[in-house]
């Protein structure tokens, strides 16, 4: 992805709230999967990372990047910014 296309996703994410939280539970399986179907029915999520997580926002960032094979768009503060191309039809994808 290059870095035009990153921030054309970037400006597109700023007018989403963010639907998923993590905190001091860290990210589990249950999380994994939740995110996962998420970003296939979405494409482009926006999750908050509480104060009493045990790693920062980066961190969560890169981890769920990689376990959802994900691409990291933005950790902003305590909010992070996921994309990931959904392999369904029914849905309106992101073009850029």
């Amino acid at each position: 992805m290059t870095s035009k296309q990153r921030a054309a996703i970037k400006s597109m994410a700023n007018g989403l709230k963010p639907i998923f939280q993590i905190g001091k539970g860290g990210i589990g399986e249950n999380l994994i999967s939740d995110l996962s179907d998420a970003l296939e029915k979405y494409e482009l999520i926006k999750i908050s990372v509480l104060q009493n997580s045990e790693k920062g926002a980066k961190d969560i960032l890169s981890d769920l990047a990689e376990k959802l094979k994900a691409e990291p768009i933005a950790a902003v503060g305590n909010k992070i910014v996921l994309y990931r191309r959904s392999k369904r039809e029914d849905i309106k994808h992101i073009e850029f």
